[in-house]
C-alpha cells in the first residue's frame, strides 16, 4: 500500500510503498478515503517529540471505508472515522501515564489503509463527506473539551477565542455559537477575521496592535466570560484583564511559549480560574461527534491535497497562513 514516511529526523517526506497493515480479531481494517494534518504532525516531522521511533506513518485523523471487521455494528462497507486517543484511562478527568495520540508511535492514518481497535472506531455523521469527517477528530475533542467541559460555555456567555484560523480554533468558535454564545476572536490578519465573521463571529481584533486590548475592553467593557488560547506568551497576561469577574481562561497550548509576566493579584480579586486542556476522554469524543451531528457542524477546510502530495501539504501547513484543517486526499475524493 501506498504511505507518507519520515524515515529519520532529517529525511525529507517521502511518499512510498509498504506492506498492508495485519489486523487482530479486535480490529478493524479501513481503506482510509481521507486524512488531516495537525501542528503535531509538522512537530514529527522535524523530531520535536521525545522517543519517535522511525520510520513514522504521520496521521491522527482519518476517515474512510471498512473493509474487515468481526463487529457487528462496524461491517464491511460502514463509513466510519477514527478516535485518535490511544489508552486514555478511566479517570475522565485526566488521562493515564499510558497515554498517546494516534500516529506515532503508532502507525498514522497518512495511509492507503490503517487497522485499528473496533472500540477507536465510529460511523461518520451522515451529513459529512469523508473530507470533512478527517477535518474533525482531533481539532473536534480538543476543541470540546476546552470549550464545554474546561470552558463551562452556555448560551448567554461571550467568548474570546485567540488565533482563528487553526483546526482547534475554529472548531471551538462553532461549539460555542452552537451552543448560543456571542463569540469574538483575534488573529494576526483581517482576512481571518473577516472569515470568522462571515461564519458567526461577532467581531474581532488584530493581536499585532498594541491597543487591541484596550479597544476591545471599549466594546465589551464587563469583559468575557472565557478565552481559549492555545498561543501564550507575552500577550498571556493581558488577556487576563479582558476576562469578567468569575470568568474561565483555558488554554490547550503554548505556541509562544512560556508566560513571563502574570498579575496574580488580578487573578484572585476577579476569583478568575486557569485551566490546562489537552485533547479530551472517550466519552467526549462521543458528546462530540452527537453534538456535530445535531446541530449539522461542518468542520472548515482550508484546502485539499493528494496524497503523493503529502509534502506541499505539510509544506502549506508550516506557512502557518491557512483558515481551517489541510486535508489529504487518498484517491478519488469521496463523498
Amino acid at each position: 500500500m501506498k504511505a507518507v514516511l519520515l524515515a529519520s529526523k532529517d529525511s525529507p517526506i517521502i511518499v512510498d510503498e509498504i506492506r498492508p497493515p495485519s489486523h487482530g480479531h479486535d480490529e478493524v481494517l479501513i481503506a482510509v478515503q481521507a486524512s488531516a494534518l495537525n501542528h503535531r504532525d509538522v512537530w514529527i516531522s522535524k523530531g520535536m517529540y521525545a522517543k519517535i521511533q522511525y520510520p513514522v506513518i504521520p496521521g491522527s485523523d482519518g476517515a474512510g471505508i471498512v473493509i474487515s471487521s468481526a463487529s457487528k455494528h462496524l461491517p464491511v462497507g460502514s463509513r466510519v472515522l477514527i478516535n485518535p486517543n490511544i489508552n486514555w484511562g478511566e479517570n475522565a478527568a485526566i488521562q493515564s501515564s499510558r497515554y498517546e495520540i494516534l500516529g506515532m508511535p503508532s502507525q498514522g492514518t497518512m495511509a492507503e489503509m490503517i487497522s485499528v481497535p473496533a472500540h477507536r472506531v465510529h460511523p461518520i455523521p451522515e451529513h459529512l463527506t469523508f473530507e470533512q469527517a478527517a477535518a474533525l477528530p482531533l481539532a473536534g475533542l480538543t476543541a470540546y473539551r476546552a470549550v464545554f467541559t474546561k470552558g463551562l460555555i452556555q448560551s448567554g456567555n461571550t467568548v474570546l477565542i485567540t488565533g482563528i484560523g487553526g483546526g482547534v480554533a475554529l472548531m471551538a468558535m462553532q461549539f460555542a455559537l452552537a451552543a448560543g454564545a456571542k463569540v469574538y476572536v483575534t488573529s494576526g490578519t483581517q482576512a481571518k477575521i473577516d472569515k470568522a465573521i462571515e461564519l458567526g463571529a461577532s467581531g474581532g481584533a488584530l493581536y499585532t496592535d498594541p491597543n487591541w486590548v484596550k479597544n476591545m475592553l471599549g466594546e465589551l467593557p464587563n469583559g468575557v466570560d472565557c478565552i481559549i488560547d492555545s498561543a501564550g506568551g507575552p500577550q498571556w497576561s493581558a488577556l487576563t484583564s479582558l476576562i469578567s469577574t468569575g470568568g474561565r481562561l483555558v488554554f490547550y497550548g503554548a505556541t509562544l511559549g512560556n508566560v513571563p509576566d502574570l498579575s496574580l493579584q488580578r487573578l484572585f480579586w476577579k476569583q478568575i480560574t486557569i485551566c490546562g486542556s489537552t485533547m479530551g476522554s472517550d466519552a467526549e469524543f462521543e458528546m462530540m461527534l452527537h453534538f456535530c451531528e445535531h446541530h449539522r457542524l461542518v468542520p472548515v477546510i482550508d484546502s485539499m491535497f493528494s496524497l503523493d502530495d503529502a509534502k506541499l501539504a505539510f509544506e502549506h501547513m508550516e506557512k502557518g497562513q491557512q483558515f481551517g484543517k489541510i486535508v489529504l486526499h487518498h484517491g478519488q475524493q469521496a463523498s
